[in-house]
């Protein structure tokens, strides 16, 4: 009788214990979504802008450009990255994402002569919301700027893309991203757990992983 009664006991064990990790599973399932459920919306929604704006014509990301020539302070910036930084200053840009590139003067040939081509300063300045490109040749007193001011889907392209965010906004995102793959792996535990039609399971999942091999490769 006892013999008997702990052959029972063994199933309800195995029967208890898969209730109780699925229980936690879904706790742990349901507070990663949570946390990347506003993300997700915003990626999701800059995700189909993105992906269908070329082929169906979205007119929603847009920028409004302007182009101005403003007087270089006295004394000069010394460097291409100290005149990325006086802009910001002057254009009262928020914590942009700077980029310098200082291009010495040179030798070119135009026409039958060799002449020397100044030095060239390029600057670009960008957060979500404007990207400035700064442009000054050596002996002029102006340095051109292009301002580009985008509209609020442009804003969430950029987001989604990382474009002039900084290291703190790509952290989160990996956040995100992590919490993407413990979203598939939990709901993976979670199907395997709940369903004893486990065949049709692995022949889905087999199903979508090749297809999505077979995509990737096709566009490398």
């Amino acid at each position: 009788m006892n013999s008997q009664s702990a052959e029972f006991s063994r199933p309800a064990a195995r029967s208890l214990s898969r209730v109780t990790a699925a229980r936690w599973l879904r706790r742990v399932h349901g507070w990663i979504g949570l946390w990347g459920a506003t993300l997700g919306l915003l990626f999701g929604t800059s995700g189909v802008l993105l992906n269908h704006r070329a082929v169906l014509k979205i007119p929603a990301v847009k920028a409004q450009e302007s182009t101005v020539q403003l007087p270089l302070p006295q004394p000069a910036p010394a460097t291409a990255r100290d005149l990325g930084a006086w802009l910001q200053d002057q254009l009262k840009l928020d914590r942009p994402s700077i980029r310098a590139r200082e291009e010495p003067a040179h030798g070119v040939a135009w026409g039958d002569r060799a002449v020397t081509q100044p030095a060239h300063w390029q600057v670009n300045l960008t957060t979500p919301q404007v990207n400035v490109q700064a442009d000054w040749w050596d002996g002029n007193s102006l340095v051109t700027v292009k301002r580009s001011d985008n509209n609020f889907f442009a804003v969430l392209t950029n987001l989604h893309k990382g474009v002039g965010m900084s290291v703190g906004w790509v952290l989160l995102v990996d956040t995100v991203a992590g919490s993407i793959i413990l979203l598939s792996l939990s709901g993976v535990a979670l199907w395997l757990l709940t369903h004893r039609a486990r065949a049709v399971g692995y022949v889905l999942g087999g199903a979508g992983l090749l297809a999505t091999l077979l995509l990737g490769l096709r566009l490398l």
